[in-house]
């Protein structure tokens, strides 16, 4: 039977798998419901909606029934739905259906962290990169078996029933070795400040929000960037989001011994620094090889931001029983998901007024502000600390 920490990390795996999947046959999907860009843009939405709006849910469903049950009917019904996607005929129910394996993934992606919080206290090691590297790499095991599908002819249906069922074993491999078992009804309880009440919190959230604006921007607008403004082939911008995600996957990997000796706030506010460094040598120089070590720098700068923001969530979070910190990761979750829901359209608008240049200049000034937040965050959670908490290990 697989550990806690294997399948936690299978975990993430499955849930990157599922959105590399679907997210490489949009252009495939777009042809099948017959959608201009315009049209398939807001049945895209869908998606991002259903993410944003089930978060907050998500982590009260956890507290009540305990993060492993979320996990697995979250990830259920996300390996049901993807074949779904591949029946659509209209831009209409592709935004449906989309909207439900948004909120599936939402719902499994908030369980997924507050268990991957469990196997972190429970074996005292900052291994939330390393978590975070399994959706990484999922994303990049979707995207490898959807171009080979597309290669050989298949429909998505046919890619996605067979990327359903194989995710569904492998789900149900590892299901029952995730933490997380027993509900927050029971347990030790300790009085606690309101979530929405505690300012370190936001300032978590406002780093997890800016971090998001930055990766969806990438994801989103580096192949055309290096088309438009750099004048190469779409073949080979799209070398340019694929090197951000690998520097990203690497980093995660090798997270553990950084956030050792670093710490925490260290790591977020060099990482950004090395992001907003990046970005920015992308767009003020122009040569396309200078662009793509920049788009590698800023994968390698925010590698850390959504993990180690998820586990400070966490550890705010944790009551003295060494249980808690749902409604936390919720909150932090559910205001990062903001920014990829709001991040493509503020970029897209700001390029449509002037140019890419600009708006991934403006993104690089979002990923900068990521610095004092990270200082202001520090300073919230030492004021909320004891005495005696305030050297301790994990702080």
């Amino acid at each position: 039977m697989a550990t806690p920490r294997v399948a936690v990390f299978a975990i993430f795996l499955f849930n990157g798998a599922v959105y590399g999947s679907w997210a490489a046959r949009i252009p495939a999907l777009a042809q099948q419901v017959g959608a201009s860009e315009g049209v398939l843009g807001l049945a895209l939405l869908g998606a991002s909606l259903g993410l944003a709006l089930t978060a907050p849910f998500a982590a009260r469903v956890c507290a009540a029934v305990g993060s492993r049950a979320v996990v697995l009917g979250s990830g259920v019904l996300s390996a049901a739905v993807l074949p779904v996607v591949g029946l659509v005929g209209t831009p209409l129910q592709l935004g449906l259906v989309l909207f439900v394996l948004g909120s599936a993934v939402a719902a499994l992606d908030v369980a997924m962290n507050i268990a991957a919080v469990s196997v972190v206290r429970a074996l005292e090691r900052p291994l939330m990169p390393q978590f975070h590297a399994g959706f990484s790499v999922g994303g990049l095991v979707g995207s490898v078996g959807a171009a080979a599908a597309a290669a050989a002819g298949w429909s998505p249906l046919r890619h996605f029933v067979v990327a359903a069922v194989a995710g569904l074993l492998l789900l149900l491999a590892v299901a029952g070795a995730v933490p997380g078992g027993s509900p927050e009804r029971g347990r030790e309880q300790v009085a606690q400040r309101p979530v929405l009440r505690r300012p370190v919190l936001w300032l978590l959230a406002g780093i997890a929000l800016c971090s998001a604006i930055a990766e969806g921007a990438s994801a989103d607008w580096s192949a055309l960037f290096f088309v438009r403004e750099r004048g190469i082939g779409e073949g080979a911008a799209a070398a340019a989001y694929a090197g951000f995600s690998i520097t990203m996957a690497a980093a995660r990997l090798l997270g553990e011994p950084a956030q050792r000796r670093f710490g925490p706030y260290r790591l977020l506010a060099g990482g950004a620094v090395v992001a907003a460094a990046g970005l920015a040598l992308a767009v003020l120089v122009p040569l396309p090889a200078l662009g793509y070590a920049g788009f590698a720098l800023a994968g390698l700068g925010l590698a850390f931001s959504f993990p180690v923001v998820m586990d400070l969530a966490g550890e705010a979070g944790r009551r003295a029983d060494g249980t808690g910190g749902e409604r936390e990761i919720g909150l932090v979750t559910t205001v990062a998901y903001t920014g990829f829901l709001a991040g493509p359209p503020i970029v897209g608008g700001l390029a449509h007024a002037s140019s890419l240049s600009v708006s991934l200049g403006f993104v690089a000034v979002v990923i900068a502000l990521i610095v004092p937040a990270v200082w202001l965050a520090a300073r919230a959670r030492a004021r909320e600390l004891t005495p005696g908490e305030v050297g301790s290990a994990r702080t």
